[in-house]
C-alpha cells in the first residue's frame, strides 16, 4: 500500500504534469471517466436486457426511420429492433432498444456530471451545459443506431455461433456496446470541449 508520501508526490507530479500540458491532461482523465462509463454500461445493458427479456417486449417489433435497403432488399432502418429474441433469429423487439437507450441514458447522466465538474472543471451554465449535451447525445446515438445496422447481426451470429447462445449472445452484448461507446467516445470529447467552456 503507498504511504502518505507517495500519494502526495504522485499528486504533485501529476499538478505539474497538468500545468505543463494542460490539453493532454485534460485528454487523460476524459479518457479514464470515459472507460469507467464504458464498464458500467457493459454490465447494464446485459443485465437489463436479461430481465426485459421476460417481459412481453420481446416480441414488440421497434423498426423505426427506414433509409434505404440493405443488399438483400430489406428496409434498412436505423433503429431495427424487429421482434422476437436474438437467439431465436429475431432482433431482440423493444425490449433490446430499450436495454439500449436506458443504458446509454443512465451513463451519459453520469458521464454530464463527472466529465463538467472533473475533467473540465467547467464554470458554465449547467442548463445550457445539459441542453446542449442532450442534443449531441440525440444526435449521436442516431448516428450510431444506423451504424449498429451494419454490424449488430453479424456479431451477435458469429458469437452465438462460436460460443453458443447463451454465452455467445453475452458476448456479443458487450461487443456492441462497446462498439458503441468507442464512437461515442471520439465524437464527444471535441463536443465537450465547446460544450463545457469555462467563463
Amino acid at each position: 500500500m503507498a504511504s502518505k508520501a507517495e500519494i502526495k508526490n504522485t499528486a504533485n507530479a501529476w499538478t505539474r504534469f497538468q500545468e505543463k500540458h494542460p490539453a493532454v491532461a485534460q485528454f487523460i482523465v476524459f479518457f479514464i471517466i470515459s472507460n469507467g462509463v464504458t464498464i458500467l454500461q457493459m454490465i447494464m445493458m446485459p443485465l437489463i436486457k436479461y430481465i426485459f427479456g421476460f417481459t412481453s417486449l420481446v416480441e414488440m417489433n421497434f423498426q423505426i426511420l427506414p433509409v434505404g435497403h440493405n443488399l438483400d432488399g430489406s428496409v434498412y432502418y436505423v433503429f431495427d429492433y424487429a421482434a422476437g429474441s436474438m437467439s431465436s433469429g429475431g432482433g431482440g423487439g423493444l425490449a433490446y432498444f430499450l436495454a439500449v437507450e436506458i443504458t446509454l441514458l443512465a451513463a451519459q447522466i453520469i458521464n454530464f456530471f463527472l466529465q463538467r465538474n472533473v475533467t473540465f472543471k467547467s464554470s458554465s451554465s449547467i442548463g445550457k451545459a445539459a441542453f446542449w449535451y442532450f442534443i449531441a447525445w440525440v444526435i449521436i446515438s442516431v448516428g450510431a443506431a444506423a451504424l449498429q445496422g451494419l454490424y449488430k447481426a453479424p456479431i451477435y451470429a458469429w458469437f452465438m455461433d462460436v460460443m453458443g447462445k447463451g454465452v455467445g449472445m453475452t458476448i456479443a452484448d458487450i461487443v456492441t456496446m462497446l462498439i458503441n461507446c468507442i464512437i461515442s467516445f471520439w465524437v464527444f470529447f471535441p463536443i465537450m470541449k465547446v460544450i463545457f467552456k469555462e467563463k
